[in-house]
């Protein structure tokens, strides 16, 4: 009788054993998950504000004419342009896959050259809703002559995604992504390393609803906390499971 109640525990045990072991070589590999891909999504937020803290600052100061040479990006980066020049009609491109408030549309894209330059610059002049028929490319008139124009200068973008393979010759009028080496590949003149957003009221745009680069950041810090939640849940449902009773 003795030893027939001792033969079920022993079982027992060796089963809370195991899965204690099994639940911390699990928890090994979740924990370090949770927490790397929250401080990640915080990361980003951090920088989104980051940014925004910096246009806040930059676009109000003193607005500065582009310069008339290649400049550094970073130094122009935020801060507010006034331009001068002539818009290059022949290399305008409509950017793809541009929405405002769930419609589609793209962004008109033009190249200036800069008053006593052969330097250009893009200007980045709205938004234009596209055709029901995507298909049919819409009609974005440029302005001729020297026009004065101000906006903010931005840095492109360097990662983007394209859903299909991009031309590697000739001329495309539409494309899927700012790619500004591309587009320096593309054109005989030299380029500035920023595009300038069209300020709401300079003419000859579309129109313009610039993001903030903080969008979203609240978004990032809550996801954030979840995969914090995530790390302190399962490290705690593991340490129940290993000091409670069987």
């Amino acid at each position: 009788m003795f030893q027939y109640a001792r033969q079920p525990g022993r079982p027992a045990r060796t089963s809370r054993k195991q899965a204690a072991i099994l639940g911390a070589l699990l928890l090994a590999f979740l924990l370090p998950a949770f927490v790397s891909l929250g401080l990640w999504q915080w990361r980003k937020a951090e920088t989104k504000t980051m940014l925004q803290t910096e246009l806040d600052a930059r676009s109000h100061d003193v607005a500065v004419r582009m310069p008339t040479s290649p400049a550094d990006g970073e130094t122009l980066r935020y801060r507010r342009i006034i331009l001068r020049g002539t818009f290059d009609a022949d290399r305008q491109i409509l950017l793809d896959n541009q929405l405002h408030q769930e419609q589609a549309g793209y962004h008109v894209i033009t190249p200036l050259r800069i008053a006593g330059s052969t330097v250009h610059v893009l200007v980045n002049r709205g938004w234009l809703a596209a055709p029901a028929d995507h298909r049919v490319q819409p009609v974005a008139e440029v302005p001729a002559g020297e026009v004065e124009l101000s906006g903010i200068a931005v840095m492109p973008a360097r990662r983007f995604f394209n859903l299909a393979p991009q031309p590697t010759s000739g001329w495309a009028p539409v494309w899927q992504n700012l790619d500004l080496e591309r587009f320096r590949q593309s054109v005989p003149y030299p380029l500035q390393p920023v595009i300038v957003q069209l300020d709401a009221d300079s003419a000859h745009g579309y129109l313009r609803q610039w993001p903030r680069p903080d969008e979203r950041a609240e978004r990032h810090r809550s996801y954030a906390l979840q995969w914090f939640g995530f790390a302190i849940s399962s490290l705690g449902i593991w340490g129940y499971f290993l000091v409670r009773r069987p």
